[in-house]
């Protein structure tokens, strides 16, 4: 790319008098973004919001960040809908320069595509995302609440909300429901530090308090403000705001608050990124495993993932070479350990899952991304593709290798390059986890 990337930009949608699919209820609707690439027509899904339950006017937590380049076109659909339901409540095209460059970053465009219909509109709202990696985990409860249900107490979840340049305001995290009490106490959460005020400390963070209800018609108990720069303060003492709720407190001459808040907690974190670990000085070690299973075929013929014609070099070999040129780069000593599996060896045809290419079992690492490709041709020569795809044991071999140092300098990568049939399933997903 010429301009290369203006940085990464978080885009918060938000549907506006949606189409009522529910006959009981309001609908319950997600947003899906489709991306297209460059120069093609097909679209690809890119992610998608979180479901909320009986709303027309949906406010979704979860956002889309994407890279912005300045010299492309990036053209984006936002399908909205139903999900379970499969019910088709309306899509909107936009470019993702066409949002950057409204006024104040804020875009809104009609939903189409229900023939007959008004579907609504969708809210499209851009912003820069900071470098601040920072990651925050807090701790909330609250005291002598308004009691809201009429059978019982209130059904209390907080709703925290971030300061947008033009005075709005844009939903960031929601707390769980603490049922039928008036003196909850949520369970701790964590939130990027982009997320709650993308790196400006004092930018004002709005904290509302509601009390559940099924219908989705939840009640507004009242709302208090911060700032990150306010909150961080409760690393060293608790931090209590009063809930105040504007509409009662014009109503009641008497009226102090609907109840306080308690900072509990208030921790922060720094999340490190694949290059500041290798800043850092942590290395890579890339170990690579091949299938040699009979189910690739035979490799004397061209249907063979381990067919190489006198002009290309086998499926297995471009894969390999795809992945080590990139990885060997981080790797200091340029010697990777590589390994065969589902063959029978010479002599006396014993089948091996984890013997080395280069036919030391003393000391399997080959010199470069080359001599591992040397000793897998070598291989190939000399064993007989046999079964079963057993995963388990070079993943095994790899784990205890990599457990062997724990101070965080060392990062193991393993490639394995199968035709995708395994036989080990249980062994495979226990050597995972475990």
């Amino acid at each position: 790319r010429v301009g290369g990337t203006q940085g990464g930009s978080q885009l918060a949608p938000s549907p506006r008098n949606l189409l009522d699919m529910d006959t009981f209820s309001k609908s319950d609707p997600v947003v899906v973004l489709f991306v297209q690439g460059s120069g093609s027509s097909e679209w690809k899904e890119f992610g998608r919001t979180e479901v909320i339950d009986n709303t027309l006017n949906p406010d979704f937590v979860r956002k889309f960040v994407l890279d912005y380049y300045f010299e492309e076109k990036q053209n984006l659909r936002f399908d909205v809908a139903v999900l379970g339901a499969q019910d088709f409540l309306g899509q909107a095209f936009v470019a993702l320069g066409e949002v950057i460059g409204s006024q104040r970053g804020r875009l809104e465009r009609a939903l189409t595509g229900v023939p007959g219909k008004r579907c609504g509109t969708i809210l499209l709202l851009a912003e820069e995302l900071s470098n601040c990696r920072d990651i925050v985990t807090m701790q909330l409860c609250a005291n002598k609440l308004d009691k809201k249900d009429f059978f019982g107490k209130s059904d209390p979840f907080l709703v925290f909300y971030r300061s947008n340049e033009d005075g709005t305001f844009t939903i960031c995290h929601k707390t769980e429901v603490v049922k039928n009490t008036l003196n909850p106490v949520w369970q701790p959460f964590t939130i990027p530090v982009r997320a709650l005020c993308n790196g400006d400390y004092d930018r004002t963070v709005k904290i509302d308090v509601y009390d559940w209800d099924r219908d989705g018609s939840h009640d507004f108990i009242g709302e208090f403000a911060t700032s990150y720069r306010e909150l961080s303060r409760a690393q060293s003492q608790f931090t209590v705001y009063e809930v105040l709720n504007p509409r009662k407190k014009c109503k009641k001459k008497k009226y102090v608050n609907s109840g306080t808040v308690t900072l509990l907690s208030f921790s922060v974190e720094s999340e490190f990124t694949f290059v500041d670990y290798i800043r850092g000085g942590t290395q890579l070690n890339f170990t690579v495993a091949i299938d040699f299973t009979a189910s690739n075929g035979m490799p004397s013929q061209p249907t063979s993932l381990h067919y190489a014609s006198p002009y290309q070099l086998s499926a297995y070999a471009l894969a390999l070479k795809a992945v080590g040129e990139i990885i060997q780069d981080y790797d200091s000593d340029k010697l990777f350990p590589a390994y065969g599996f589902g063959a029978k060896l010479p002599p006396d045809g014993k089948i091996s899952h984890q013997f080395p290419l280069n036919n030391n079992a003393e000391n399997p690492s080959c010199a470069g991304i080359e001599g591992v490709l040397e000793s897998y041709l070598q291989s190939l020569r000399t064993v007989q593709l046999y079964g079963p795809t057993n995963f388990a044991p070079v993943i095994n071999q790899v784990a205890g290798t990599a457990a062997q140092v724990t101070d965080g300098s060392q990062y193991h990568v393993l490639l394995i390059i199968t035709d995708g049939v395994i036989s080990d399933m249980l062994q495979t997903k226990e050597a995972i986890v475990t």
